[in-house]
């Protein structure tokens, strides 16, 4: 059977099915509102026991990866991200997110080709293109300030 790119196209969208849109945005709304309310609690609690703010900001950030990388590894946070979807992908948690869950996935394959092989194959080039264009950024506002 040969269809035309167009056929085929309606072909998938005939047989796909309808996607609640409104649900999924709401969900994913108060999933990643309550992740963020989340860490401005921690960022609080951490200024209440008498840090700056930079330093509470800091222990925030180290915070929220630990309990990603601890809600990846229990299962927990890909039950959460089924629910919430996008939502979870709120900066600082997926991307610890991203991080663990090869390791996880891989670790039948050993530490050096399992975890640590697959532990950036997500998160890689993320970081590589975050670095280039501060790189760049950062350049850019040199020659800014020297003009």
């Amino acid at each position: 059977m040969k269809l035309s790119k167009q056929e085929y196209a309606q072909y998938v969208k005939e047989m796909s099915p309808n996607s609640p849109m409104w649900k999924d945005l709401l969900n994913a709304f108060w999933i990643g509102g309550a992740i963020c309310v989340i860490g401005q609690l921690i960022m609080n609690g951490f200024g209440a026991l008498g840090l700056g703010k930079d330093d509470a900001g800091t222990a925030t950030s180290v915070s929220l990866v630990f309990l990603s990388a601890l809600f990846t590894g229990l299962s927990l946070y890909d039950d959460l991200a089924k629910y919430g979807g996008a939502g979870t992908l709120v900066p600082i948690t997926g991307f610890a997110n991203a991080v663990v869950s090869p390791a996880v996935e891989f670790q039948s394959e050993g530490f050096i080709l399992g975890v640590a092989a697959k532990m950036f194959t997500i998160a890689g080039p993320v970081i590589v293109y975050g670095v280039c264009a501060s790189v760049v950024y950062g350049l850019i506002y040199w020659i800014w300030m020297i003009l």
